[in-house]
Parts: C-alpha cells; sequence; structure tokens
C-alpha cells in the first residue's frame, strides 16, 4: 500500500469534492423540485432537472470507484 503523504491528500480532497457533489446536486434537485412545482413548470423540464442530478451522481460514482482503486493499489 502507498504511504505517500501527498497521494493521499489528493485522494482527500477528491473524496471531499465528491461529497460536495452529491450533497450540492440534492440540494439544487430538492429546490428545483419545490420551486419547480409552486410555479407549476412543465415535466419536460423537470425532466432536465433530474437527467442532470442523474448525470452528477453518476460522476460521483465515477470518481468514487476511482478514489477506491487507488486506495486499493
Amino acid at each position: 500500500m502507498r504511504t505517500d503523504p501527498d497521494h493521499d491528500r489528493i485522494l482527500a480532497r477528491k473524496a471531499r469534492l465528491v461529497a460536495f457533489v452529491i450533497a450540492g446536486t440534492m440540494l439544487v434537485w430538492l429546490g428545483a423540485q419545490w420551486i419547480g412545482g409552486r410555479i407549476g413548470l412543465e415535466a419536460r423540464f423537470a425532466f432536465l432537472f433530474d437527467f442532470a442530478a442523474l448525470a452528477a451522481f453518476f460522476w460521483a460514482l465515477v470518481v468514487t470507484y476511482q478514489i477506491w482503486r487507488a486506495r486499493q493499489g
């Protein structure tokens, strides 16, 4: 296992970024759903927010997998 402090610092930074993306995506998505319901936003626009959130979550999953693989090697 690698014990390089710079490597650990890089992985920690990536992990923090993933955490912020997940939390921010959830907050923005919930806000968009709430505001969209209040103003009567069309369903096609609501789906855009859903797909954007799915893309952000998929990105977070990929980066989390990369972090996990880096910690294994």
